[in-house]
């Protein structure tokens, strides 16, 4: 049987039927949304590369969480610019840290906002690589040991989850068993398991001061062209311990979503990321596509593709349009 006793059109007759029968949903909770924290007092200043974002000092910070947990999302992603740096990047564990001090302040405002940290070195060296540094190479094995040092000081300072994004082998297992001995058995950890060695990263590293000094991070981020590698990274980080996992970038990427979607059964998120964010306001400014309806389209994509969560520097803005 066919046309005419089948007309796909039927269900598309008025938006209220069309949402009876649409497949995907988005929803404020599926949204988290990334901030950036800088050392410092009284601080709360636009960054150049990423329309509507800012940086925020910790005692600045809560102002803007609390309105994001007005909006009904569930969780921000922190990432912290120290006031100073070295080799092995030492501010990223002390305990008077950017982010370290905004979660103190976010948790007395909002405590129910869940809070997730971005652990890794890169804002922290003097390098801008995401590890230490041994003959101009990132050496693996002694990185571990400070990214669980980190994670752990996030835990300490009261983060609901911690997110290695460094791309090492073994972080997983590194940070589940520093979180473990220390009684932090109920810290989550987002592990950023397939992250590529992405051109759309640029305005983020612009963001969060992060650019490598020298060489690139192609030896440790994944090669864009590989989705099978990806797999096999997200399974080796759930058997580590990973409680959720992530696919970043999203946009470039949502074949590796829907793969993985298909294949693991933990929750899976996706990083919709700074140089997709900028590309969509570029073309809205341009007058080139409607912002709010490319954005809503693209997020949905990102969710139809799989993705439980999403990371997304749109968070606000979708959320005002979700909830009406």
């Amino acid at each position: 049987m066919g046309f005419p006793e089948i007309r796909m059109r039927r269900l598309r007759t008025n938006a209220t039927l069309r949402r009876m029968v649409r497949e995907t949903s988005l929803g404020v909770d599926d949204l988290v949304y990334p901030l950036f924290i800088r050392a410092g007092e009284g601080i709360k200043t636009p960054i150049a590369s990423m329309t509507g974002c800012f940086h925020y000092s910790p005692d600045r910070i809560a102002e803007e969480t609390a309105e994001v947990a007005a909006l009904g999302v569930p969780a921000v992603l922190l990432f912290g610019l120290p006031e100073t740096k070295d080799e092995r990047g030492s501010e990223a564990w002390s305990e008077t840290g950017p982010v370290q001090q905004a979660i103190h302040e976010i948790k007395k405002r909002t405590p129910d906002l869940l809070v997730i940290t971005d652990v890794c070195l890169c804002e922290y060296t003097s390098t801008g690589h995401c590890g230490v540094i041994r003959d101009r190479k990132v050496d693996n094995d002694p990185t571990l040991e400070l990214l669980a040092k980190m994670a752990l000081s996030h835990a300490q300072a009261g983060a609901d989850i911690v997110a290695p994004s460094d791309m090492m082998d073994g972080r997983v297992r590194a940070i589940r068993e520093a979180l473990e001995r220390n009684g932090f058995q109920d810290v989550a950890i987002l592990s950023y398991a397939a992250k590529f060695a992405s051109a759309f990263y640029g305005p983020f590293r612009d963001a969060a001061e992060s650019a490598p000094a020298f060489g690139d991070r192609k030896s440790y981020q994944m090669d864009p062209a590989n989705a099978r590698e990806a797999l096999r990274e997200i399974e080796l980080d759930v058997e580590e311990g990973a409680d959720m996992v992530m696919v970043k970038p999203a946009l470039s990427y949502l074949d590796v979503i829907r793969r993985a979607r298909e294949r693991f059964d933990c929750p899976l998120a996706a990083y919709n990321v700074s140089g997709e964010y900028m590309m969509l306001n570029a073309a809205a400014n341009a007058g080139l596509i409607d912002r709010d309806a490319t954005m809503m389209e693209v997020l949905t994509s990102i969710k139809r593709a799989g993705a439980d969560i999403i990371l997304t520097y749109f968070a606000k803005s979708a959320a005002r349009l979700l909830r009406g």
